[in-house]
């Protein structure tokens, strides 16, 4: 078999007495989408910021391409395409000059930047706004600009920690079919979503969290097989949420609906 694009071996991070992730492990290949699920506080930004080399593992590794990672940071960053929960963008900036920041930082050459960059600005409709500020965009249009910073170098590893967040459901199609693209084209992929809807219709394999520690992982449709026939959602509650959906739902709609007087 060929090596892993991306492993985690083992990982744990503690802050202080507080253990955030504890024995993660998995490995993704070229053409592989792995779906990172969990509900809020399981883990899943901590993992992303350890394998994007932001944050050192209290244990455990990380390698690309069977080499640790601190071995040359540098130069993995380079093969690495990272779309952040929160991107924090410099307002004054218009949307082009952040792209020519990225490019200069990526040493992308100025001509392969023009030629790139107005094509993806065009697809993500984003094109007549280039030369506006980034403080004056939408959340949508930001998180456009940095899908487009994040691939126009054509990384060999992406690592997107909730994608879609404030994207129109035209960008968000364009965005989910993009992905899949990409991973046709041998990219390995990682990506992190409290959205099961959104893992399920893109991802090869899952990997569901709970309070730091991995419950279940495995191919989807393998996942899928697993329930005993309940649905990959029902099997989600199962594993990290165990409660009873409907029934919390039945006690708000009474909440809801009970009279004012």
């Amino acid at each position: 078999m060929s090596v892993a694009v991306l492993e985690a071996q083992n990982l744990a991070k503690r802050y202080g007495a507080v253990t955030a992730v504890s024995d993660i492990a998995f490995s993704i290949y070229g053409g592989d989408i792995l779906g990172v699920l969990g509900p809020n506080g399981s883990g899943k930004s901590t993992i992303v910021k350890m394998v994007t080399g932001l944050v050192e593992p209290t244990r455990g590794h990380v390698l690309f391409r069977g080499e640790r990672i601190t071995r040359d940071l540098t130069l993995y960053k380079r093969s690495l395409g990272y779309v952040p929960e929160q991107p924090d963008l410099y307002g004054f900036l218009t949307g082009w000059e952040y792209l020519e920041l990225a490019a200069t930082l990526r040493e992308i050459p100025p001509r392969i930047l023009r030629e790139k960059a107005s094509a993806m600005l065009q697809c993500y409709t984003l094109y007549p706004h280039r030369d506006s500020p980034i403080a004056s965009y939408s959340k949508g249009m930001r998180q456009r600009i940095v899908l487009i910073a994040a691939m126009m170098h054509d990384p060999e590893l992406l690592v997107l920690d909730e994608p879609f967040s404030g994207l129109d459901v035209t960008s968000a199609a364009v965005t989910r079919e993009l992905v899949e693209l990409l991973a046709r084209q041998g990219k390995a992929i990682l990506f992190s979503s409290p959205v099961l809807e959104q893992v399920e219709k893109m991802c090869s394999h899952l990997m569901l969290l709970k309070r730091g520690g991995v419950v279940a992982s495995g191919p989807i449709g393998e996942m899928q097989a697993g329930f005993a026939g309940n649905s990959l959602e029902a099997g989600f509650m199962q594993l990290t949420e165990q409660v009873d959906v409907g029934r919390i739902a039945r006690e708000l709609a009474d909440a809801v609906l009970a009279p004012l007087h």
